[in-house]
């Protein structure tokens, strides 16, 4: 099982936890397993493609997984997968 880190803008889907346990072998099949137990994830992460929104941010440990192979990057036990909304500021 992968660890989801839950940003605090998405814990109201999750009743308030922060961090789940999710099983799946790539980081799509871990984020849509968070949808089936999670209602409401897809829509708040992925677009009508079905790829991440552009303001979504999804980290495989400390790397951001579209500099790898995006939704289709393997993941193994232990590994810890963090959603990151990008937020507006200056």
């Amino acid at each position: 099982m992968s660890k989801v880190r839950i940003p605090a803008q998405l814990r109201t889907l999750t009743g308030g936890v922060g961090e789940l346990a999710i099983e799946g072998s790539t980081v799509g099949e871990v984020l849509k397993g968070l949808d089936a137990t999670h209602a409401g994830f897809a829509e708040r992460i992925f677009d009508d493609e079905g790829g991440l929104r552009r303001f979504v941010n999804v980290f495989l440990d400390e790397e951001d997984v579209r500099f790898l192979d995006g939704l289709a990057t393997p993941v193994t036990d232990g590994q810890t997968i963090s959603i990151v909304p990008a937020v507006a500021g200056g």
